[in-house]
């Protein structure tokens, strides 16, 4: 193995630009010439791909998002595009490549590493929900915003004796809910994990206003329901004034957190050092603070655990 390549598929997420750095600069330490594949795996299939120098990941160390892209490409899921993918590669003597991105993007791994093609895959994504690590390349960044933005909303909400209702994103797994929820004292979590229990919830903050709280809060994966019927909801039942405010996308920007960074920099490192030693068909995974790796196809079939201990911690803190 001579080249290797790396590219970011999927929604983009704070420390991916770490990640590429620290592919290309451990490659070049492992003698290896590396490559950017542009826009994800459809970049793969339409030969977006480049020779990437120290230059090119110059001061990302620090920026959001990903120098070289992403975009949705489900039809990878087609042997068509696969090969065509490989060929791209191959052509270019490239035989190792890493993915940075979640699930979505392991199964492209995947169905690589089966044609041949030694893939790495580095779990990078906000939503937490990649099962076999503890944590994911992005998290930590998306939670510091979520939490930052519900303080400043708590100011206000305090100031004027309102309920303010938080729709954090997530997809299907409510760590950032829980995490963001804990973080700020919730008075009420709603996540996939717990379900959306619409008595329990407005009983919850009635609770609040009759000890006389100037404000509460509630916090709420995205999809579960529509907050601003549920603000709607805990004005009419239980005296506060309440708003619902969605943060959206704002959470998938800036400047990724040390932690992210550090995380980055060991998974992308692990990765070429494996590459280096022609080990393809695994994923990274944070495992308390030790990076180790996992089989592409086994994680894969795992399934993600719920933090029972926070769970328990956050109905002994609101009770």
């Amino acid at each position: 193995m001579k080249s290797i390549a790396v590219l970011t598929s999927g929604g983009d997420a704070p420390g991916m630009n770490t990640a590429i750095r620290a592919v290309v600069r451990s490659g070049f330490h492992y003698g290896f010439e590396v490559y950017g594949v542009y826009n994800g795996f459809k970049g793969l299939v339409n030969d977006e791909i480049k020779k990437l120098t120290r230059e090119h990941v110059s001061r990302i160390i620090n920026r959001g998002g990903t120098i070289l892209g992403s975009a949705r490409f489900p039809e990878f899921i087609e042997e068509k595009y696969q090969l065509k993918a490989v060929k791209n590669l191959t052509k270019r003597n490239i035989h190792g490549l890493v993915i940075i991105g979640g699930d979505g993007s392991f199964r492209g791994a995947l169905a690589l590493h089966n044609h041949g093609i030694k893939c790495i895959g580095l779990p990078g994504t906000i939503d937490n929900d990649i099962p076999g690590t503890d944590y994911t390349i992005g998290f930590f960044t998306a939670l510091n915003t979520a939490v930052e933005s519900i303080d400043k909303l708590r100011d206000t909400s305090f100031s004027h004796q309102r309920c303010s209702v938080v729709e954090v994103m997530g997809r299907h797994c409510g760590d950032l809910a829980l995490y963001a929820g804990i973080s700020v004292g919730s008075e009420f979590i709603i996540t996939p994990e717990t379900g959306y229990d619409r008595e329990k919830t407005l009983a919850a903050v009635q609770s609040s206003y009759q000890r006389n709280k100037r404000h509460a809060v509630v916090v709420v994966t995205e999809k579960m329901l529509d907050v601003h019927v549920l603000a709607k909801d805990i004005e009419q039942h239980t005296g506060y004034e309440t708003r619902a405010t969605v943060l959206g996308h704002v959470q998938r920007g800036g400047t990724p957190s040390a932690f992210d960074r550090v995380m980055a920099t060991e998974m992308a490192e692990f990765a070429v050092e494996l590459l280096s030693r022609d080990v393809g068909g695994k994923i990274m995974c944070l495992s308390g603070l030790d990076v180790i790796d996992r089989d592409i196809e086994t994680a894969l079939k795992m399934k993600k655990t719920v933090s029972k201990k926070r769970y328990g911690l956050l109905g002994k803190l609101v009770t």
